[in-house]
């Protein structure tokens, strides 16, 4: 035996904590002191819901040395140490769901080189294996906070991009736009185009153009702003930015597309809702990632 096992639990967390007997890696050590399998116990590993000596630890392969703490969280993911701004909330053989934080790029652009999601998830795959990689299936724009989804295999990513429009069941955004909106819900759509700048605009003309389609509804408002719950038909580049602006409604913080009011200090657009069919096993798969409170401090 390995170990022996004390049960801890506060208000936010339960946990499991268990002292190491003698040397021995993490995984043996894992599978040994619950009863659970192996493709289970990797899991818990991989979402960062096994710390040793307060520390999470993912590497299947740790050495644990006698009197150390291996602390194993039941009810509540923990972040990742080495994870910043991010969180990963479902990660199996093909894909990584995450929910990106507001400020955080999802990959690198010619001007920037920062710690973006990308490099963080493949650094993150790569303790496990170093041949190991990460693809982009779909970006948030990096103001925009909430749900994503990346491949871990070429194949996955291919799957995923030619039939995105059937894979994907919901995606649902929050948004928090300038004044108020007098009708409950509508649907607006127009031809995006991108400018030399590189920005996006609506147009009459489909000449070069690629159609977006945004339906909305308005959940909260007052006489400043609006707190609307969106719904992508097609996943355009900025493609909610340019139809707020086009209502007359751009979102709080937006500046590129009109905003001129920042009272929550970021972007206020969030991915709430991702929901689509696996790309291998076929079941449907939900995820939800909380709306800032922030959204709704003005309303």
């Amino acid at each position: 035996m390995y170990g022996h096992k004390k049960g801890t639990s506060n208000q936010t967390n339960k946990s499991l904590t268990y002292k190491v007997k003698e040397p021995v890696e993490l995984l043996p050590f894992l599978l040994e002191v619950i009863n659970r399998g192996r493709n289970s116990v990797k899991s818990m590993l991989t979402r960062g819901q096994v710390s040793v000596d307060n520390e999470v630890q993912t590497a299947y392969d740790y050495s644990l040395q006698p009197g150390q703490a291996v602390t194993i969280y039941k009810n509540k993911v923990v972040k990742e140490a080495s994870l910043m701004d991010l969180t990963i909330l479902h990660e199996d053989e093909d894909i990584i769901v995450i929910n990106k934080e507001a400020g955080l790029l999802s990959i690198s652009s010619p001007n920037e080189k920062t710690m973006t999601a990308y490099r963080q998830l493949m650094n993150h795959v790569r303790r496990e294996n170093p041949s190991n990689r990460i693809f982009v299936v779909h970006r948030l724009d990096r103001d925009t906070s909430g749900v994503m989804m990346f491949a871990k295999k070429e194949s996955v990513k291919r799957k995923l991009q030619n039939s995105w429009k059937d894979i994907v069941q919901e995606r649902t955004y929050v948004a928090l736009v300038e004044g108020q909106m007098k009708k409950p819900e509508g649907t607006i759509s127009s031809w995006l185009k991108e400018s030399s700048t590189h920005k996006m605009y609506s147009s009459p003309d489909k000449n070069g153009g690629q159609l977006a389609v945004t339906h909305y509804k308005v959940k909260q408002t007052n006489k400043q702003f609006s707190l609307l719950e969106v719904q992508l038909e097609t996943g355009r580049k900025n493609q909610i930015r340019v139809h707020m602006q086009d209502l007359g409604h751009p979102i709080v913080g937006d500046k590129k597309y009109g905003s001129k009011l920042n009272p929550i200090g970021r972007l206020g657009l969030h991915a709430k809702v991702l929901a689509f069919l696996h790309p291998t096993k076929g079941e449907l798969m939900r995820f939800e990632a909380n709306v800032p409170s922030s959204f709704f401090s003005k309303i």
